[in-house]
C-alpha cells in the first residue's frame, strides 16, 4: 500500500481534502514509495487560521516557556536523528553520512534558538531628557511561513522555524513536495516537546499553496530558499502582499586556486564541494578558477579523484553519492555535458549514461568535468544542480576576481593560497556573500547568518543568526516620562524624602 504524507494543522494530522496528490519516488529505484496531499486554498487558510489563533497566546508567552519548550525538541531531535537520516535518504536520495550532516547543520539553528533570550535584549537609555528614558523592544510580528526547497528537507525548514517561534511568531512551512516527510517528522517531535497546537503547521502542495501563502493577509512574513527565478517571484509577488521577505536564491559558486596553493588540498576541497551531495546544494562549488600554469596539474589530480567516488543507494553504507531527485532532474542535468564540447568545453569525465547494477531504474548520473570552459556555455552560466564541475583558466589573480565578479549571482566563494595578503584581498574585493579562504563551501555557523548578494537574495536579510532574529521580530521605541513623586500635588504625602 502506497504511503500518504498529509498535512499538519493545529497540532495534528489533516487528511487531505483537495483530491490532488503528487509522487514521491524513491530515487535509487525510480519507484513512487508515496503520495504526498496538495493543499487547495481552504486548506491553506485552515492552517493560517490555526497559526493566528495559536499567536494570540504563544506571542505573549514568557521566553523560558519558548526555550523550554525548544530545549526539549532539540533533544528529541538528537535522539532521532537516524530516523530523519533515513527519511530523507529514501525521499531524496543523498547518502545517509550526508543527511546526518544535514540534521547536524540544522541542530546549530535549534541551539541558537535555545538562547534567544540573549538575542531578544532590548536598550535602554536613561535621563536622555530630564525624568525621560528611552527604550527599544523587539517583538514578533505574528503569523510567518517558510517556503522549502527539496535538496536539504530538513536542514532549511530549520534555518528557519527555530529562531521564528523562538521569538514568538507562528509558523506555516511549505516544503518541498519532492521530499515531505521529514517536514511531518520534525511537526510530530515539536508536538511530542509540547508545542502548543497551531504553532507550527504544515502544508504540501504546489504553487496553489504558495500563491495563497504570499497573498494571504494573515502572512506577515515569508522565507524562501529556492532557485533565482522562484526567489525573484516570491519577493517581487510577497511584497506587492504587504509582507517582510528574504528569498534565497541560486549561485554560481567560483573557487580561485592560485600558483602558491597546495594543489592537493585544493583538488580534495573541489572534489568533496563540487560533488558532495550529488551537487544538489547552493553552496555547491561548481567552477574553479585555475590561475597560471597550474590548471593542468589541478585539472588531473581533480580528474583522479573523481573517478574513485562510489556512486550507489544512499543507504548502502559504501556509496559516497547518491542518486538525483528526479529522472527529469537527471536528464537537465546531463544535457549540460552532451552539450559541452559544441560550446567549446574540453570534456575530461562525461558522467551521463551511468547506471548503477541492480538500481537501473534510478535517477543515476556519474561525475562529470568539464575543462577549459568559456564563459558564453550554458555549463557555465547556469546553476546545474548536480554533479558537473566546470574549470575555467585565468592568467593572473586580478583576471580570476574579475571573472568570478562578473557573475550574477554572488552567494558563496572560496580562496586557495598560501599567501595571506592575497587571501586578505580577496575577501574584501570579491563580491559575494560568503567568503572561504583554503575552506571549499563556506556555509557560516549558526551564530553568524547565511546569505548571498546580487542574483542570489532577494529582500534585505539573511537568513539565521543576528538576521533571523531581526527578520522574525519588529522593533519599537518607548520614551517614558514619570512624575517625580516629590513633585506631588500638596496634601498628597507619598512618604517620599523631600531633600531639594
Amino acid at each position: 500500500m502506497t504511503k500518504i504524507v498529509n498535512h499538519w494543522i493545529g497540532g495534528k494530522t489533516a487528511e487531505g481534502a483537495s483530491g490532488t496528490y503528487g509522487p514521491v519516488t524513491d530515487p535509487a529505484t525510480g519507484a513512487v514509495t508515496t503520495k504526498v496531499a496538495f493543499a487547495s486554498v481552504d486548506e491553506v487558510d485552515a492552517a493560517v487560521a490555526a497559526a493566528k489563533e495559536a499567536f494570540t497566546t504563544w506571542g505573549q508567552s514568557s521566553l523560558a516557556r519558548r526555550t523550554e519548550i525548544l530545549f526539549r525538541f532539540r533533544a528529541l531531535l538528537d535522539a532521532n536523528r537516524d530516523a530523519i537520516a533515513e527519511l530523507i535518504t529514501a525521499e531524496h536520495g543523498k547518502v545517509h553520512s550526508d543527511a546526518l550532516g544535514e540534521v547536524a547543520r540544522g541542530l546549530e539553528i535549534v541551539d541558537l534558538a535555545c538562547g534567544i533570550n540573549v538575542q531578544l535584549k532590548g536598550e535602554l537609555s536613561t535621563q536622555v531628557a530630564s525624568r525621560v528614558d528611552v527604550s527599544s523592544i523587539r517583538q514578533p510580528l505574528g503569523v510567518v511561513a517558510g517556503i522549502t526547497p527539496f535538496n536539504f528537507p530538513a536542514m532549511v525548514p530549520m534555518w528557519m522555524f527555530p529562531i521564528a517561534i523562538a521569538c514568538g511568531n507562528t509558523f506555516v512551512l511549505k516544503p518541498s513536495e519532492k521530499d515531505p516527510s521529514a517536514s511531518v517528522k520534525l511537526a510530530e517531535l515539536l508536538a511530542e516537546a509540547g508545542l502548543p497546537d497551531g504553532v507550527f503547521n504544515v502544508v504540501h502542495g504546489d504553487k496553489v499553496a504558495v500563491d495563497r501563502l504570499l497573498e494571504h493577509p494573515d502572512v506577515k512574513a515569508v522565507s524562501f530558499v529556492g532557485s533565482t527565478p522562484i526567489a525573484r517571484y516570491i519577493h517581487t509577488t510577497a511584497s506587492a502582499n504587504g509582507k517582510r521577505v528574504q528569498a534565497l536564491g541560486g549561485a554560481k559558486n567560483h573557487m580561485l586556486v592560485l600558483p602558491d596553493a597546495d594543489l592537493d588540498a585544493a583538488a580534495d576541497a573541489a572534489v568533496s564541494a563540487a560533488y558532495g551531495s550529488a551537487g544538489e546544494r547552493c553552496m555547491a562549488i561548481s567552477a574553479v578558477v585555475a590561475v597560471g600554469a597550474i590548471g593542468d596539474t589541478l585539472v588531473e589530480k581533480i580528474r583522479e579523484r573523481a573517478e574513485k567516488i562510489k556512486i550507489g543507494p544512499g543507504n548502502d553504507p559504501t556509496s559516497e553519492m547518491g542518486p538525483l531527485i528526479t529522472a527529469a532532474h537527471r536528464d537537465k542535468v546531463a544535457s549540460y555535458v552532451s552539450g559541452a564540447a559544441a560550446e567549446g568545453a574540453e570534456v575530461v569525465l562525461d558522467g551521463s549514461g551511468y547506471t548503477v547494477e541492480g538500481f537501473e531504474d534510478g535517477h543515476w548520473i556519474g561525475l562529470s568535468l568539464l575543462d577549459r570552459v568559456p564563459t558564453s556555455a550554458k555549463a557555465y552560466q547556469d546553476e546545474i544542480f548536480g554533479p558537473v564541475l566546470c574549470v575555467l583558466r585565468a592568467e593572473t589573480y586580478e583576471e580570476g576576481l574579475a571573472l568570478i565578479n562578473a557573475s550574477p549571482f554572488g552567494n558563496g566563494t572560496a580562496i586557495f593560497t598560501r599567501d595571506g595578503g592575497a587571501a586578505r584581498r580577496f575577501q574584501l574585493e570579491v563580491e559575494a556573500g560568503m567568503v572561504g579562504v583554503n575552506v571549499p563551501i563556506p556555509v557560516p555557523v549558526g551564530y553568524h547568518s547565511f546569505g548571498g548578494w546580487k542574483d542570489s537574495l532577494f529582500g534585505d536579510h539573511h537568513i539565521y543568526g543576528n538576521d533571523g532574529t531581526h527578520f522574525y521580530t519588529r522593533g519599537k521605541v518607548v520614551t517614558t516620562r514619570w512624575p517625580d513623586p516629590a513633585d506631588a500635588p500638596a496634601g498628597v504625602d507619598l512618604g517620599f524624602p523631600r531633600n531639594h
